[in-house]
């Protein structure tokens, strides 16, 4: 069969090339022809689909897109308003706008929700509206089910408390998230912390957002004067305007506070900052500064077009080519240049090795120096040209494109051929104009070059990039932060901390008597509350047990120098002590590892440093045993184990597992950690609290059985 299809292949291949013109016969002349790129042809006049508007008594701006090759249709409330500082109170907005559809004057959320799931459609709510969308057949009955959500909803508090807990387990993960830390940071040097902006979501913030501050912003902004309507699907204008009527009328308008913000600047020079992240074996790095771009206005094609060149939608944009394909420093490296109405922003980024972070910084500030001081060529303009055309034409398949044209076009005041002129616009677009924009929004010298990784192992090598010569640090939310240097006792070692932390807990001889530790744990996995029971008995013997909901997810054991791994719905995997599994079980088969470290053959230990872990100074400890490492926090007040760091795989795969031990507690007189939150390790933070720990009780053989 394989040599059928080649055969084919080959017969195929030679039939095409027979067809050749013979003005192109020989090779030189093939070569010559495949050589030169077609023309490019004249752009073709793209026609946007029509859309309808009117206006209800009430103020409610209604916009109609008729498309009617699926039985379906959308509604979308959309607010106006100007964006909101919250203040010491970061969140609530968001909190409003999401429990919009959890309960309402005559249904509870699980009302809600069994009715929206019974028509088959589908409702969701944020800060600045509501959507829904399903079967025409079943219009009366979403739009009866939206506006009850739009306008009778209740906040209920219980709902209130679920937001305000996922949300703190949420921002759990956000963090120790790279990516997460380097946007938090980057809106508060963009925008600073007064602009609605620069205001970052923390526990402390959520902590302080009432239910009643929630009912304040729907009751401030949520008005039909403030708001389009925008109906999309198997629909007509007398339709829309009949069901716009019957559902939205008696919705009362109000006034609407207005707000003025304080433009943000980019810094007068080039300035460093820092976010420092435990155990980083890359670093995020991203140059950015805040501009004044604005929706529709003359700039916009061309701001749009710089970007693409130099990072943007485009493979063969400047710094892919530049940072990926030349020097294979990373995956990927883009950039962006947002249009806002109040501020937009500029941002180049990449996440990049720990060992070529200097490089890559130098890198991406050459390539947008060499932006503004070198033009662009007429092949570039062309294939980033072609590239927006080609997403534009596309992008009109979809019936929401045009109502989001439509929308754009009122809620930004654009001209109305506005999109209907857009290609043309883009077509007449020069190499001279799209120059002048990159001299205007490309500015390297004015921008902040913010980097999250490894303080001690890239930060001290990014000083020469700051006109000043020095570095400002934050943590995770965009507070600046402080290395206050603390001297190390020149005859303090690492097993002196461990030795100190053992003492801590109870004594070296008390926990040398630990023979057996029980502990049974429950967490929360994505709503659903689970079971987590750990067994020890020294020196060789491990088994732990997840279940949830009275099944098994997860078990393992060692005993001795084999053992078992099985998981829900595969068979069980035996192990051996030469698998790296056993080697990794093992390891737990004793109730304080830090034991272990006692054995210097093994173990090699030094004091990297001073950070601190929530406040609390902590001496940094590595802990190395053959080719792992994991960084350990001790408390240089308690002694206790605060933190500790490891890494697992490499290179763009490797993770950060960290690790937090918190809430020490007697357990027949050796303390013990009953909150333990390991972060990085699965999507979302693992908040594991010990309802039971006991020590040094006989434990039945059976729980170590391998059968």
């Amino acid at each position: 069969m394989k040599n059928i299809l080649l055969l084919f292949s080959v017969l195929l291949v030679f039939s095409q090339c027979s067809k050749a013109p013979k003005d192109l016969a020989g090779p030189k002349a093939s070569e010559a022809w495949r050589s030169k790129a077609p023309a490019p042809s004249t752009p073709r006049s793209i026609k946007i689909g029509d859309y309808q508007t009117f206006t209800l008594d009430n103020g409610l701006r209604v916009i109609v897109v008729e498309n009617h090759k699926l039985p379906r249709v959308s509604y979308q409330i959309s607010l106006n308003n100007d964006p909101v500082f919250e203040g010491d109170q970061a969140g609530y907005v968001s909190f409003a706008g999401e429990l919009l559809t959890k309960g309402t004057k005559s249904r509870s959320k699980a009302q809600f929700d069994n009715e929206v799931d019974f028509i088959g459609a589908s409702i969701s709510s944020s800060s600045s509206g509501i959507f829904a969308s399903g079967l025409k057949k079943h219009s009366e009955k979403l739009l009866d089910l939206m506006t009850d959500a739009l306008l009778n909803p209740t906040f209920p508090q219980d709902e209130f408390n679920k937001a305000k807990s996922q949300t703190k387990s949420g921002l759990a993960s956000a963090k120790t998230d790279p990516n997460a830390i380097s946007s938090n940071v980057a809106s508060v040097l963009n925008f600073g912390k007064e602009h609605p902006y620069g205001t970052i979501t923390t526990e402390q913030t959520i902590d302080a957002i009432t239910r009643e501050k929630c009912m304040e912003y729907y009751n401030q902004f949520f008005k039909p004067n403030n708001a389009f309507l925008v109906i999309v699907g198997d629909i007509t204008l007398d339709e829309a305007r009949k069901q716009a009527n019957k559902y939205f009328a008696s919705w009362q308008r109000g006034d609407i506070p207005t707000f003025a913000y304080p433009m943000p600047k980019e810094p007068s020079e080039r300035k460093v900052a820092f976010a420092h992240k435990d155990g980083a074996v890359q670093s995020v790095i991203r140059v950015t500064y805040p501009i004044q771009l604005k929706p529709g206005s003359s700039d916009d094609i061309a701001a749009r077009v710089v970007n693409d060149i130099l990072g943007g939608g485009v493979f063969s944009g400047r710094l892919m080519q530049n940072l990926r394909e030349k020097k294979a420093y990373t995956y990927g490296a883009r950039s962006s240049m947002s249009s806002d109405k109040l501020v937009g922003s500029f941002s180049a980024f990449a996440s990049v090795r720990n060992e070529v972070t200097d490089s890559s910084v130098y890198e991406f500030l050459y390539e947008l120096d060499r932006m503004v001081k070198q033009s662009v060529t007429e092949s570039e303009l062309s294939l980033v040209k072609n590239s927006i055309s080609g997403n534009f034409a596309r992008s009109l398949e979809s019936p929401q494109t045009i109502a989001n044209f439509a929308l754009n076009t009122f809620r930004y005041n654009l001209p109305k051929d506005y999109y209907n002129t857009y290609l043309e616009r883009l077509d007449k677009l020069t190499v001279a104009e799209v120059n002048a924009a990159a001299k205007k929004f490309v500015r390297p010298e004015n921008a902040y070059v913010l980097v999250v990784g490894d303080r001690e192992k890239v930060a001290e090598a990014l000083l020469k990039y700051d006109a000043d010569g020095k570095i400002d640090y934050y943590d995770a939310f965009g507070f600046e932060k402080k290395y206050d240097e603390v001297a190390i006792p020149s005859n303090l070692t690492g097993l002196n901390v461990i030795e100190d932390y053992l003492d801590a807990i109870g004594g070296i001889e008390n926990v040398q008597k630990i023979k057996t530790m029980k502990a049974v744990m429950g967490l929360n996995i994505m709503g659903r509350d689970a079971e987590v029971s750990q067994f020890v008995e020294v020196p060789n013997k491990f088994a732990m047990k997840m279940g949830m909901g009275g099944m098994v997810l997860q078990e393992q054991k060692v005993n001795g120098d084999k053992g078992v791994i099985a998981q829900m719905g595969q068979p069980k995997k035996m192990i051996s002590k030469d698998d790296e599994e056993y080697k990794s079980l093992i390891s737990e088969a004793n109730p304080v590892k830090q034991l272990l470290y006692l054995n210097k053959d093994a173990y090699k230990l030094e004091i990297t440093g001073v950070d601190e872990v929530e406040g609390d100074k902590c001496y940094k400890v590595s802990v190395k045993k053959g080719d792992d490492q994991t960084i350990e926090y001790y408390s240089i007040k308690s002694g206790l184990l605060l933190r500790s760091v490891s890494q697992q795989g490499e290179g763009e795969e490797a993770m950060t597992i960290t690790t937090d031990y918190k809430e020490y507690k007697d357990v027949s007189g050796i303390q013990f950690p009953h909150n333990i939150i390991t972060t990085g390790a699965a999507p979302f933070p693992l908040d594991m609290k010990a309802s039971m720990i006991s020590i040094n009780e006989v434990l039945d053989a059976a729980i170590f059985s391998l059968e």
